[in-house]
């Protein structure tokens, strides 16, 4: 991160310069740290700068130029759902930053580090990355500008978007641009561009002859069909997330121009995740920094087993990035990280969540050929016969980290599938009797059957089967604890009736809900799609509540006022 750091390193300049909008963690939940490691761990040298100064051009260079390439994300969240709420008002911290405070990033982030990077390092190939970049590489509906964009590509004249899960991309982009160099040749954005199309996980400015002959390819609804008919929206988010399940190339125009998304790049394989998050983590903040980052506090002794997430939520951002094929970590690279976890400073015996984006998918994996499957979920709107989970094995797991040598305590604090959890009861015993910590957060969302379809989550029915579980398992325990509902307002499809009835479900059980969220369009999702439309994934016309009026007295149903303000 900085200058006399690369002279301990004997570094005279630097292979790749990542930029972004989180303050720098050295630990594998962040994503640049990670990013940063597996590069590196591939003998390059890598540079970052995090939360530079918009107004001038002195952090971006302080490192000097790289000689391979620049990337920049907005960080763990899109800048915008970073400094705004539901209702558009300001937020006044910000989790990623020292002392919690709000911004030091700007609005779209991505694009400003763009044009910082452009500037600062004229000619040098540009890549965008993160989940704000990834969500938006196409035509988008912005929920807080409540307009149409373009590709992020074209806004930011990036070279390239990588999108999802970065690490096979940016290491394929890194041996092209070295290659490329070795030969002498001078790696301006024109070259670049033409170098680096077609990489696995990337989205690029091109046309149909970049797509391979014979290779699949479906063309979507261009920019200017969606501006001329919402329901368009639609249809190119349905091609897009199919794209993601089939390998496929795709094709967006805007205006003369197509924004070409290659095929998804291959997750990485256990032995691949193993070897990654076995990297030297400190799970500190860079020693420059002198306040606390709350972030840092919620996850420091966290363990990721596994990525991807079967669910295929239609509002779900994140399970989105990362896909819906699962990768998983063996049992002895997690055994090995919680040997570490106790050897830390400020270690004090608990291991505070086991997961990815769903507690209790470990191990699971599809015996269907993803290319010719059409379901956009797993488990919706019944589990998938192909689908093959082993909850047993993950309670096994859990009961192996808890019993190693310093660790006192190991929870699983949210992200369960209840549905999943359902089918092993040997697993829900074990979660609720040994690994709740008094509080266990779950996500039924709603009560309603239609508004939990357009969700493409498990019918409410299935929650209520769960809580009897937990109710009846933790008395048995003899444990007093409680469930904490994630509960959604203003789903597109939702009405004033449909949350009338989750109120009096919850007022029926002398509940409190303290888990609200006002439904926020991501860039990306089927479900902002549904928003900006109006329309369900068939084509029918739903209620949406679009006006921050309708939204906060579908809100206010269950939260009081103060929760919108």
């Amino acid at each position: 991160m900085t200058r006399p750091e690369m002279g301990r390193l004997g570094w005279k300049e630097l292979d790749i310069l990542l930029v972004s909008g989180d303050a720098y963690v050295d630990h594998p939940a962040f994503g640049t740290a990670l990013l940063a490691s597996w590069l590196a761990g591939h003998g390059l040298r890598v540079g970052v700068v995090c939360q530079p100064r918009w107004d001038r051009p002195t952090d971006i260079t302080a490192l000097g130029r790289p000689r391979l390439f620049a990337g920049a994300s907005s960080g763990a969240l899109d800048s915008m759902l970073a400094h705004y709420t539901a209702f558009r008002k300001k937020r006044s911290d910000d989790a990623y930053t020292p002392g919690g405070r709000a911004g030091a990033r700007p609005n779209r982030a991505a694009i400003v580090y763009a044009g910082l990077l452009r500037a600062a390092f004229p000619g040098l190939p540009v890549v965008l990355g993160g989940i704000e970049a990834s969500m938006r590489r196409a035509a988008h509906f912005d929920f807080w500008s409540d307009s149409l964009r373009r590709s992020i590509l074209l806004d930011s004249k990036a070279d390239l978007v990588v999108y999802g899960m970065g690490e096979r991309a940016v290491l394929e982009i890194a041996r092209r641009l070295r290659a490329f160099l070795a030969r002498g040749w001078a790696a301006g954005p024109a070259r670049a561009r033409g170098l680096l199309a077609g990489i696995p996980g990337t989205a690029f400015i091109g046309a149909a002859d970049d797509v391979p002959t014979g290779a699949p390819c479906v063309r979507v609804p261009s920019f200017e069909a969606i501006q001329a008919s919402p329901k368009e929206l639609m249809t190119a988010t349905l091609a897009l997330e199919a794209q993601m399940r089939s390998g496929a190339f795709a094709l967006q125009g805007h205006g003369s121009r197509d924004v070409v998304f290659a095929p998804p790049a291959e997750p990485l394989s256990p032995a691949e995740l193993d070897r990654l998050y076995g990297n030297p983590f400190t799970r500190d903040p860079h020693p420059a920094y002198e306040e606390t980052i709350p972030a840092v506090e919620m996850i420091r002794f966290s363990l990721t087993s596994h990525r991807g997430c079967a669910g295929g939520c239609s509002f779900c951002a994140l399970a989105l990035h990362q896909g819906r094929r699962i990768s998983s970590r063996s049992r002895e690279s997690l055994e090995q990280e919680a040997r570490r976890l106790t050897r830390h400073p400020s270690w004090d015996g608990s291991v505070t969540d086991v997961g990815g984006p769903s507690a209790n998918m470990w191990g699971s994996r599809c015996s269907a050929d993803p290319a010719r499957c059409g379901r956009p979920s797993c488990l919706n709107p019944a589990v998938c016969p192909h689908f093959q989970d082993d909850q047993e094995a993950l309670a096994g797991l859990l009961r192996g980290l808890r019993a190693l040598p310093g660790v006192r305590r190991l929870r699983v604090a949210s992200g369960v599938r209840h549905d999943l959890a359902l089918r092993s009861p040997g697993y829900a015993r074990a979660l609720v009797r040994e690994f709740t910590g008094g509080q266990l957060k779950l996500a039924p969302e709603h009560t309603s059957a239609g508004v939990l379809k357009l969700m493409r989550k498990p019918p409410f029915s299935a929650f209520e089967r769960f809580l009897s579980v937990f109710e009846r398992e933790s008395r048995s325990a003899g444990k007093e604890q409680f469930v904490v509902p994630y509960l959604v307002s203003a789903f597109p499809g939702c009405t004033d009736a449909d949350m009338k009835a989750l109120a009096a479900w919850l007022k029926d059980r002398g509940w409190k809900p303290r888990q609200v969220q006002c439904f926020i369009p991501a860039p990306g999702t089927v479900a902002t799609a549904m928003f900006h439309a109006g329309i369900d994934p068939e084509g029918r016309p739903i209620s949406v509540a679009r006006t921050d009026a309708e939204r906060i007295r579908q809100h206010r149903v269950l939260m009081p006022v103060e929760s919108y303000r």
